[in-house]
């Protein structure tokens, strides 16, 4: 491949101040040379984002919303090209990675539609209380190596749209297509509006920290996520953090094995498991166990792992070595305390591990403590239905989670009593760019999409006016 990538900082393309290899992580193979900045390009960024935020602020929202459409309108045309980019670092098969772009752009679309008008919140005959929004500044916006592209979306078009401006710092192994789109954001926006750098994991602090950088939205893991809140915590800056999820699949007694199976593997699964919200342990009645198991482990062996540009592909590689290493060892160590079905390597260069199902496992293990973000899924049996809504609860963490379950209300009870941000029935990943979203306990805080979504970017304002 080996095109040419620069960073974005006040308008211009700029090589970095060093370059890093990027690995297709179906090859182990550099794909191209990342220019990666160094302390100097950062405070360029912030600054060049600190001087545009005036005016950007300034500027009509219906223009700004406007700007927004343009830079969906070229990622769409765009789209395969930027598909096959993101295969190539990522890992997804391409059909995956041409939903991503796609989707990434929907999701800008619906985003860039949403408004911030001004509220009466109460009025009588001493006057009216008047709600208004008002941009916070330069937010930076980093994001992760699973959907390096939709979650970029999450957050630079809600902060734009309110006014602010934005550095941006995709995760350094994944960093080709976000460049590409911050070219794109760059051609239609004013300079310095939208800015992009990339680091070896060596800046986030610094940019979290930065006295000139006035919201942080972050999405990544638990532990780094707890860096990033005691990095902002002596300016109080604003702060939304999506972090991990050990999400707990409740199967009740009275589900179809077949078509419940087939669920939850997909639900496990996709994206080879490297999903924040992907099911990482499943709860099944006694009655249902063995039934259920089979299914995940027929569904295991026909799985097709391969390059994600193979015709057929279903399941990429892991995107990283290190979490390649993190995954494959945990599958080991569950094979000392339960029947591992699948799981294997395969025997070629790249970072593929074949679907695991781990049954017979005690809820001790650490591939039922921690959060896998990997293909596999642990299956524990219970009998009593409080005694599986508690084992489901006992975590720090509490993103998402599912109930399955043929009678909804029964399905409703059980998914009213899980501590969780988001939890779906007999659905998995029912997402919608205009309903929030957002993590409870150690799994972040803040929301995300909606219109909830776009005030996180933005400041209230009571005004009060007299009769």
């Amino acid at each position: 491949m080996m095109e040419s990538f620069h960073l974005v900082i006040d308008g211009k393309l700029v090589a970095g101040a060093q370059s890093m290899p990027v690995i297709n992580p179906a090859t182990e193979v550099s794909i191209a040379d990342c220019p990666r900045a160094d302390e100097a390009q950062l405070q360029a960024a912030v600054a060049a984002a600190k001087a545009a935020f005036p005016g950007w602020a300034a500027s009509p929202i219906d223009e700004r919303r406007a700007a927004l459409v343009k830079v969906a309108d070229e990622m769409e045309a765009r789209l395969e090209e930027l598909a096959r980019l993101l295969t190539a670092e990522q890992g997804k098969p391409l059909p995956k990675a041409m939903e991503e772009i796609g989707g990434s752009a929907f999701i800008l679309r619906a985003l860039a539609s949403l408004d911030l008008p001004e509220k009466v919140v109460q009025e009588d005959e001493g006057g009216r209380f008047v709600e208004q929004r008002y941009p916070l500044g330069v937010v930076a916006a980093i994001t992760p190596w699973n959907f390096p592209i939709s979650l970029l979306m999450v957050k630079a078009p809600p902060a734009l749209l309110a006014g602010n401006t934005v550095v941006a710092k995709p995760a350094p192994t994944t960093p080709l297509t976000s460049l590409r789109i911050a070219e794109i954001f760059n051609r239609h926006l004013p300079a310095g509006v939208f800015n992009m750098i990339v680091d070896g994991n060596d800046l986030g602090g610094i940019l979290t920290a930065h006295p000139d950088v006035a919201k942080v939205s972050f999405t990544g893991s638990t532990a780094t996520g707890r860096k990033v809140m005691a990095s902002v915590s002596s300016l109080l800056k604003r702060i939304t953090l999506e972090l991990g999820g050990n999400d707990a699949a409740i199967v009740l007694d009275d589900v179809d094995p077949k078509a419940t199976a087939k669920s939850l593997f997909e639900g496990a699964m996709v994206n080879s498991g490297q999903v924040c919200l992907a099911i990482k342990r499943a709860y099944v009645h006694d009655s249902q166990y063995d039934a259920i198991c089979d299914e995940l482990a027929e569904l295991a062996g026909l799985a097709v792992v391969d390059e994600g540009t193979q015709q057929g592909a279903q399941y990429g590689p892991l995107q990283n070595k290190a979490q390649y290493d993190k995954v494959r060892q945990m599958i080991e160590e569950a094979g000392e305390r339960g029947t591992v079905i699948g799981g294997e390597t395969l025997d070629r260069p790249g970072y593929f591990i074949r679907p695991a199902i781990v049954r017979d496992i005690d809820d001790d293990a650490a591939i039922v403590r921690e959060e896998q973000f990997g293909p596999v899924l642990p299956v524990l049996r219970y009998t009593d239905l409080d005694d599986a809504i508690a084992r489901a609860n006992d975590t720090d963490q509490g993103l998402g989670g599912t109930v399955w379950g043929s009678d909804k209300a029964r399905a409703l009870a059980v998914a009213s009593r899980l501590q969780t941000g988001m939890v779906w029935i007999n659905s998995h990943m029912n997402i919608n760019p205009f309903i929030p979203m957002g993590g409870a306990k150690q799994s972040g805080m803040g929301q995300e999409l909606g219109q909830s979504g776009l005030e996180e970017f933005t400041q209230r304002r009571l005004v009060f006016v007299p009769a």
